[in-house]
C-alpha cells in the first residue's frame, strides 16, 4: 500500500433487546512498529453476560495469537479448548472474524462461522477467493482464510449474524435481511456519499438492521466493523495563546499554511488568528446551546469554538458517545476529530487566569491537561495518529 494511505476503523453495536450488555465483542489494535492494524469481531454463543464472556475471551486470545503470528489452526484449537462449555448445548463456542492488515498493502482475513466479509471497491462488491482449513480436534470447525492487496478507497466490512438475520421470521423478512440485502444497502449508501466515514457507515448498517426488526427490538446482538482505506484526513487544532506574545504571528501562520482542515478553540486564540491574518470572526447562532458557548465563523478556518468548556465536553463525548441531535461546538469538534486521521494539536501555554478560580467546577481543568486526555483517548480508542506541540 502506498504510504500516503490510511486505515480508518469504525464500528457500531446494538445489544439484544432486554439484555444489559453486548454478546458480541469488537477489538482493534494498532502496532506502529510493524505498521500493522488488527481488528476482530467475535460473536459469543447466546446473548447477555455469558455470550459477552465467550466473545471477550475469544477476541483477547485471537489478538494475542494473530499478533504473534502463531499458526492459525493451532491457535483456534487453543481458543476452543479454553472457552467455557455451555451447560445446555454442551459446546464451547464463539465465532470470529479477524482482519490483519499491514501498510505494505497485504491484508489477511480469517473467519470462523461469522457471515462472510464484504470487500467494496469501485462501488462494487468483489468476490475474494479463500481457502478452508479444518481442525482435527474440533470436527465442526472450519476457518476461511482470504488475502487481498488493498487499494485506495477500498472498504472491508465485518458483521455478526445479528445483521444478516435481522427481521428473521417477520412478514417482510421471513429469512432475515440476509447478506445480499445488507450489501445492496451498503452500495447504495456509498453511491450517495462516496466519502462516508467508516464510523458513519457502520452505524448506518446497524441502524438499518435494527429497522428490520419487529418494533425495532433487536432479536440478537447486532455488530458491524468497517475498515476504510484512503488518503489521510489531516486536522490542525489550535487552542490557547502562545506563552510569548511575540510568537502570535508564527502561531497564526500555522493556520494559513496548513494542508488540511483547521479548528481554533478558545476566544483569545480566535482573536489572535483574526488579528494576525486580518480575518473577520462572527458568532454562529445556529450552534446555540444552553450549556456550551456558541461557535463562530472565520474565513479559512473550518471550526471556531470556545476553549475549556468545549474541550471538556469533547472528552466526555469521546468516552461516552456523541449525541447526533446536537449541533453545538463540542459536538462539531468531536465529529471533526473522529472524521480525521492525522491530528496536529498546537497548545498555547499562556495561563488563563479565569480558569484558576477555585469556585469553578472541578472538571474544568487547565487546557494542557484536558488536551492530554483527548489525545490519549484518540490514540488508544480511535487509533488516530497524533502530534502535540506546545508553544
Amino acid at each position: 500500500m502506498n504510504d500516503a494511505l490510511f486505515i480508518e476503523i469504525g464500528s457500531a453495536q446494538q445489544q439484544k433487546y432486554g439484555e444489559d450488555c453486548f454478546g458480541d465483542t469488537i477489538y482493534s489494535k494498532k502496532i506502529p512498529e510493524e505498521r500493522r492494524i488488527i481488528s476482530i469481531l467475535s460473536d459469543g454463543l447466546g446473548s447477555g453476560v455469558k455470550a459477552n464472556i465467550l466473545s471477550s475471551m475469544t477476541t483477547r486470545m485471537a489478538m494475542k495469537f494473530v499478533e504473534s503470528n502463531m499458526e492459525l489452526m493451532h491457535s483456534s484449537e487453543v481458543m476452543m479448548d479454553a472457552l467455557p462449555v455451555c451447560q445446555i448445548r454442551k459446546i464451547s463456542y464463539a465465532t470470529f472474524s479477524v482482519v490483519d492488515t499491514q501498510l505494505d498493502g497485504k491484508t489477511r482475513i480469517f473467519e470462523m462461522d461469522n457471515p462472510p466479509f464484504m470487500l467494496i471497491r469501485d462501488d462494487k462488491a468483489l468476490n475474494v477467493r479463500y481457502r478452508e482449513i479444518y481442525s482435527e480436534r474440533w470436527k465442526d470447525r472450519t476457518i476461511n482464510i482470504s488475502q487481498v492487496t488493498n487499494l485506495e478507497e477500498d472498504r472491508i466490512i465485518l458483521m455478526s449474524d445479528g445483521v444478516t438475520q435481522a427481521g428473521l421470521g417477520n412478514r417482510l423478512y421471513p429469512l432475515g435481511w440476509q447478506r445480499q440485502g445488507c450489501l445492496d444497502f451498503v452500495l447504495e449508501k456509498i453511491r450517495k456519499n462516496p466519502t462516508i466515514s467508516a464510523s458513519d457507515l457502520a452505524q448506518a448498517i446497524v441502524q438499518e438492521a435494527l429497522n428490520k426488526e419487529v418494533e425495532k427490538k433487536a432479536g440478537d446482538d447486532i455488530s458491524c466493523v468497517v475498515l476504510y482505506f484512503r488518503k489521510p484526513r489531516k486536522l490542525l487544532v489550535l487552542t490557547g495563546p502562545p506563552f510569548d506574545e511575540k510568537r502570535d504571528a508564527e502561531f497564526a501562520e500555522l493556520v494559513s499554511s496548513y494542508d488540511g482542515k483547521t479548528a481554533v478553540c478558545g476566544g483569545t486564540t480566535a482573536n489572535i488568528i483574526e488579528r494576525e491574518l486580518c480575518l473577520k470572526c462572527e458568532v454562529d447562532k445556529t450552534s446555540f446551546d444552553e450549556h456550551i458557548p456558541m461557535c463562530s465563523t472565520m474565513e479559512g478556518v473550518d471550526l471556531v469554538t470556545e476553549g475549556i468548556l468545549t474541550l471538556t465536553d469533547v472528552y466526555r463525548m469521546l468516552k461516552e458517545g456523541i449525541d447526533p441531535d446536537k449541533n453545538n461546538g463540542a459536538t462539531r469538534l468531536a465529529k471533526l476529530l473522529l472524521d480525521s486521521d492525522k491530528i496536529d494539536f498546537v497548545v498555547g501555554t499562556k495561563i488563563n487566569i479565569a480558569h484558576q478560580d477555585p469556585n469553578l467546577p472541578m472538571e474544568l481543568e487547565i487546557r494542557r491537561n484536558i488536551v492530554k486526555k483527548i489525545v490519549r483517548i484518540l490514540q488508544d480508542k480511535y487509533l488516530k495518529e497524533i502530534t502535540t506541540r506546545y508553544i
